[in-house]
């Protein structure tokens, strides 16, 4: 195991190779193909094929074939085993040595207290799903959970199809309004527990290093907005929408997160996201 987290340190002493494998991580559940990656880290095709070998070589990143494409997934145990492997000797009689490794982040850290949590879902242009995922949580969990939304390129004004579901669905959208995710990293802001991409463009793109170290996890799906055809066409792409995140949304407010520890929390938010279907609602 020594050797081959020395081989995986060295897959990861390049910064286009740290680009790849940090996309992966964000997009982690999902297998994304490499056309993808090369086009949203902005790289050759041939550049990106080089980095892939050698972090696949490494364990950090796994590959199958779909078709005539090949699709890549994060192995994301393995940055807890390059960490443990790092820190091994740490604590070895020098506990104060260990002073700067976050408790939220070591094996074994406590379960969340039984307390509101602050949620905040991302997307793109904070204009439907992220809205839709703000709307639900709050409607049905609002003594539990405060719910927030933002986009990394908001949009002035919210959809018109989406707040129509939200309308035939009986929610209040009298204060929805788009947001910019820079509105979350200022002084003032919310403390933020759990942040969800709901987008694959916004978990592409690199956003702010949250305060806390919050839970996070990537509930990626198409965007209704980019729905054609007839009106009825469109609407029923925003119907699935709204219905898959009710049903990632439901799932995760059923966890028991006042008995769950970090590592198991992360591990059943990721499972939100393998295992729940889009529907119409």
């Amino acid at each position: 195991m020594e050797e081959l987290n020395l081989i995986r340190l060295g897959a990861l002493a390049h910064p286009g190779r740290v680009a790849v494998y940090r996309l992966l991580v964000r997009r982690y559940p999902d297998a994304v193909p490499a056309g993808k990656i090369a086009q949203a880290l902005g790289l050759k095709p041939s550049t990106l094929s080089v980095y892939l070998s050698t972090l696949c070589a490494a364990g950090l990143v796994s590959q199958r074939r779909q078709g005539t494409s090949m699709l890549y997934t994060a192995n994301v145990a393995a940055t807890g085993q390059i960490v443990d492997f790092l820190l091994h000797d740490c604590c070895r009689g020098r506990p104060e040595a260990c002073t700067a490794f976050p408790v939220s982040l070591q094996k074994g850290s406590p379960p969340m207290t039984d307390r509101k949590y602050n949620v905040l879902f991302i997307c793109t242009g904070n204009s439907a799903r992220s809205i839709f995922a703000e709307t639900i949580l709050r409607d049905v969990a609002g003594d539990r959970f405060r719910a927030y939304s933002a986009g990394t390129r908001p949009y002035s004004e919210l959809n018109p199809f989406a707040l129509e579901v939200l309308r035939t669905k009986g929610h209040d959208i009298s204060g929805l309004r788009a947001k910019n995710v820079s509105e979350f990293s200022t002084e003032g802001a919310p403390q933020l527990d759990f942040v969800f991409t709901v987008c694959n463009q916004a978990a592409n793109e690199e956003c702010p290093a949250w305060d806390g170290q919050p839970i996070s996890a990537h509930w990626g799906m198409p965007d209704p907005v980019k729905a054609t055809g007839t009106d009825a066409e469109k609407s029923l792409a925003f119907q699935h929408a709204y219905g898959a995140l009710r049903n990632r949304i439901l799932a995760f407010t059923a966890l028991p997160l006042d008995t769950l520890d970090r590592v198991s929390l992360q591990a059943a938010v990721d499972d939100i996201a393998r295992n729940t279907k889009e529907v119409s609602a």
